[in-house]
């Protein structure tokens, strides 16, 4: 979903809220969070999930897959996330509908 469908959304669902207001709501949600990854800080969204950042290694001895010539692939920060328990429950339980749907659909067939 992009940011203009969300600020869409959420248009919809308070309308008492002007765009420019949804926007800074939305900015400034986002740069928090960008702002607790770049100090190296964990963000936590309870029943959603949790964003952290975590370091890779330097590597010396890895290879280019086209050429297989060893290559340095220097440290960087990657940002993860973390599902949490009550997401993972949500979205398999709605994957598990999605399926006895489909089948019940072709044993009606």
């Amino acid at each position: 979903m992009s940011r203009p469908k969300i600020i869409k959304l959420l248009k919809n669902k308070h309308p008492y809220l002007n765009k420019s207001q949804l926007e800074t709501i939305i900015d400034t949600f986002f740069h928090t969070i960008e702002n607790a990854l770049k100090e190296k800080k964990s963000v936590e969204i309870r029943g959603f999930g949790t964003f952290f950042s975590k370091q890779t290694k330097e590597k010396f001895s890895a290879r280019n897959p086209k050429t297989g010539e060893l290559i340095y692939t220097p440290k960087k920060n990657k940002v993860k996330f973390r599902s949490s328990k009550k997401l993972k429950q949500f979205l398999n339980k709605w994957e598990n509908l999605k399926y006895l749907s489909l089948v019940t659909q072709q044993n009606i067939k």
